[in-house]
């Protein structure tokens, strides 16, 4: 593929500065990029080694007015540039439509057009499949299962009965929709497990990465709203509900019956007890553990999650505890002291 500079301003919604015909064959990083490559710059420290850059273009912020080796394409947000080309030049591989003599589909499975069913793939009974819907070698997809337009599903996926998957998901290998939540009463010395009658609901355009594990609700839905993204090894557990275009980056554990609102991030690690409410728009910094709901718009970090300005504050202090303990008691000491001497005067 090649493409001009005038053509991949159109692209990235810029403006070119330069020689707007220059042709382009592919995208590459700062330090890697040559002649028929564009790279991208967004801060200051590329900015100011711009002229160290063999690039044929280059994507930079608007804000940039400075002399430059090559055509430049200014632009608001030149990471979000960069990936629209990126998937321009290297889109995802396409699936042949069909569906492989080696999976395993019921008869009664419902498909939409240019469907995509690899090899040792398992569809149950009454599944109802979208247009365009890719299911990739290994998959098993439960009885009863219904998956929306343009959806890919990853490999040695397991989506168990009566899940509902929107239009545009994607799901990366070895994740499992559906499972039972961690649900059991205690029976003397044993436990006694909860049936989980529930299903998991993922909206669309929601994409789930890979080796997570998302629980059906007890009773009721486990939602994932439009737009969210999630890391590897994430755990969701039943009845929780995740708000339209909130992150939760790997290895989050959201323990059961949790609300999380719109636009709000999990940091890697964040641990969040149950039945806890995060508002829209919040912040949780890694590794935090959160044992109580979170406002809107806060940003909370720590192993035990307190406001950020507080827990900044607090990290300041932590390196000079020792001194001030050893000063506490000389005090202490002192005070011993003074307190022994009026006693004695006072008798």
């Amino acid at each position: 593929m090649q493409l001009t500079v005038n053509e991949i301003a159109d692209i990235v919604g810029g403006q070119v500065f330069g020689d707007g015909q220059v042709q382009i064959r592919g995208v590459a990083v700062f330090e890697g990029a040559t002649a028929g490559d564009v790279t991208f710059i967004e801060n200051a420290r590329f900015l100011k080694r711009i002229d160290e850059s063999r690039a044929g273009a280059m994507i930079v912020p608007d804000h940039f007015n400075g002399p430059a080796p090559c055509p430049i394409i200014s632009t608001a947000n030149p990471r979000l540039g960069f990936a629209k080309l990126l998937a321009v030049f290297c889109p995802d591989k396409e699936n042949p439509p069909g569906i492989s003599p080696r999976a395993a589909c019921s008869e009664d499975m419902v498909t939409g057009q240019e469907v995509s069913i690899g090899a040792f793939v398992i569809v149950g009974q009454s599944v109802r499949l979208g247009d365009r819907v890719c299911l990739q070698p290994g998959t098993f997809i439960g009885d009863g299962v219904t998956i929306g337009d343009d959806t890919c599903i990853g490999p040695n996926v397991t989506i168990m009965d009566h899940c509902r998957i929107g239009c545009r998901v994607k799901i990366h290998a070895g994740t499992v929709i559906g499972s039972d939540g961690f649900g059991f009463v205690p029976d003397g010395s044993t436990y006694f497990k909860i049936q989980h009658t529930g299903i998991v609901q993922i909206d669309d355009d929601v994409e789930i990465g890979a080796n997570n594990t998302i629980d059906r609700g007890t009773f009721g839905t486990t939602q994932i709203c439009r737009g969210v993204k999630t890391d590897n090894l994430v755990h969701i557990a039943h009845n929780v509900r995740v708000g339209e275009d909130t992150l939760l980056v790997a290895q989050v554990g959201i323990a059961g019956s949790v609300t999380i609102g719109k636009h709000a991030t999990l940091a890697g690690q964040v641990g969040v007890a149950q039945h806890l409410t995060i508002g829209d728009n919040a912040i949780v910094g890694p590794q935090a553990g959160l044992v109580k709901s979170v406002e809107p718009g806060a940003v909370v970090s720590g192993t035990y999650a307190m406001p950020h300005k507080i827990w900044l504050r607090l990290q300041r202090l932590l390196p000079g505890l020792p001194a001030l303990v050893k000063r506490f008691d000389r005090f202490e000491k002192r005070l011993k002291k003074v307190e022994e001497v009026q006693t004695k005067q006072t008798d």
